[in-house]
């Protein structure tokens, strides 16, 4: 399959008509499309929204300009825009973390816990994408698309508009740095203007639906990503809320800054794909570096205590990075697997459960985290220790039992999940929250292990209802401007 050159866009981007997608389409104005901006920035802050945000602003699509490039290593920690300082670590694998300590072991303040400043800037270029190892920040943005075109190019080309629009928005640019003119409408929706970058990630993954024959992919498809089927624990997953083309991530520790990035990405795919579903996350369910402390989920237990760290690098290239005796597609090599789930949490219930039932459903206390065999939240926990009464203190059926490394032949994930509202639910009056589940693997079939014995046996199953989600291969980093999210996918 030849590879396109993206041609290099001038000052100005030059919008597209039509369903032409193409870098320097027709000089005529794009269709305008309807725009209605949300009047409240705090609505965003608590993810309330939805996903009819994202129809805002129809515009065509646009051949972005390209930033340049910044330093080739997708960082762990974020740095300041401007700063002089020494680049940070190559890989995304590596430590950044401001203490050597494990999170909740006491010291001083919790630095990498703390948002980071309106101009901090995780690269963008990388040879690993960024927002997998990122310390995890405290607003998510997940989008689901599916391609409208059968034009292999045109796919290619909008992979690469992402890229350049991601390479500015990581920076806290907007789409173009070039004036538009009075009678067009704005290359950028504008609500991300002077906010900064707040050390947003954008990640990009592939689904198993778009490798069919209408780009002929259909050899290049990995193994790994092939449909797990149904799972135990999910046959309530809707079709509406699954699957998709393609995936974004966006994560930053700024609201707004997400919702615009995503925003403007969708209305960029304007002639080649279309959302699909999407979803709105606050408050880090997860911990993904030392320095950071264990969030709580929803049920207000401690979420992810024995989360992969970034700076286990062992355990990262071991269980997350894809590398050659992983995969039978070379494309693959540096990537990695995205699995998402929308999880509903039936919060009103659970609120009425007693404390003690609630603690043994999670096998951990509800205050310190500590597991229920003893000791403080990061204590190993001895899943044969008995009480007085001979049974195990943590119960073989709950969550943290069946989840254990310990108890699934040393499989472990990378968790990168976020609490979620959509509000309330208009049929029961009950709240529509729970977990927007988030994990990178070098295989799914991590996942689909840990799936099968939860969706079984979990004592939480009486409590959850997996919604919808979704399987995405996410290649490696785009490594600088000319590149894009999965070229080696279209190569050859």
């Amino acid at each position: 399959m030849s590879t396109p050159k993206l041609p290099e866009p001038p000052g100005e981007p030059a919008p597209a008509s039509g369903n032409d997608n193409r870098a320097g389409g027709s000089d005529s104005p794009p269709e305008p499309g309807r725009s209605v901006a949300p009047s409240r920035r705090s609505l965003l802050s608590g993810a309330a929204l939805g996903a009819a945000g994202l129809l805002i602003g129809g515009g065509s699509g646009y051949a972005v300009g390209r930033s340049k490039p910044a330093e080739v290593g997708a960082a762990t920690n974020p740095v300041p825009a401007g700063s002089s300082g020494s680049a940070p670590a190559a890989s995304e694998a590596s430590s950044g973390a401001v203490s050597s300590a494990r999170p909740g072991s006491g010291g001083g303040a919790d630095a990498v816990n703390t948002a980071g400043a309106d101009d901090a800037v995780v690269p963008f270029y990388g040879e690993r994408q960024a927002g997998v190892t990122t310390r995890q920040q405290e607003q998510m943005m997940f989008a689901a698309f599916d391609l409208t075109t059968m034009d292999p190019l045109a796919v290619q080309q909008l992979l690469g508009r992402w890229a350049a629009a991601a390479a500015r928005f990581t920076q806290g640019k907007p789409v173009s740095g070039g004036s538009t003119p009075a009678n067009r409408p704005p290359t950028d929706t504008g609500e991300g203007i002077d906010l900064g970058a707040h050390s947003l990630t954008i990640t990009v993954g592939f689904g198993a639906s778009m490798f069919d024959e209408r780009f002929g992919l259909r050899d290049k498809m990995p193994a790994a990503l092939r449909p797990f089927g149904k799972l135990p624990g999910e046959g309530d997953m809707r079709p509406e809320l699954t699957g998709g083309d393609l995936c974004v991530q966006a994560c930053a520790d700024d609201p707004q800054v997400v919702f615009h990035a995503v925003r403007n990405l969708t209305r960029i795919a304007r002639g080649t794909a279309v959302l699909r579903w999407s979803q709105l996350g606050f408050g880090r369910a997860s911990a993904t570096g030392t320095g950071q402390t264990t969030p709580r989920n929803l049920f207000g237990f401690k979420d992810g205590t024995r989360n992969l760290h970034a700076d286990q690098t062992a355990d990262i290239d071991r269980y997350v990075w894809v590398d050659d005796a992983a995969t039978d597609q070379p494309w693959m090599v540096g990537g990695t697997y995205l699995v998402a789930r929308k999880i509903a949490m039936v919060i009103e219930s659970w609120d009425a459960d007693f404390l003690a039932d609630q603690e043994r459903i999670f096998g951990r206390r509800k205050d310190s985290g500590a597991p229920l065999s003893g000791g403080q939240e990061f204590t190993v926990p001895d899943f044969h220790k008995t009480g007085a009464n001979g049974k195990p203190l943590i119960d073989v059926r709950s969550h943290m039992a069946l989840a254990a490394p310990e108890n699934n032949n040393g499989v472990k994930i990378l968790r990168r999940g976020y609490n979620y509202t959509d509000g309330q639910d208009p049929v029961s009056g009950r709240l529509a929250a729970g977990l927007f589940f988030v994990s990178f693997q070098r295989d799914p079939a991590q996942f689909k292990a840990l799936q099968t014995k939860l969706g079984a046996g979990d004592l939480m199953n009486e409590y959850v209802t997996h919604l919808g989600g979704g399987t995405f291969a996410c290649p490696p980093g785009v490594h600088s401007a000319g590149d894009w999210f999965g070229k080696r996918l279209f190569a050859g």
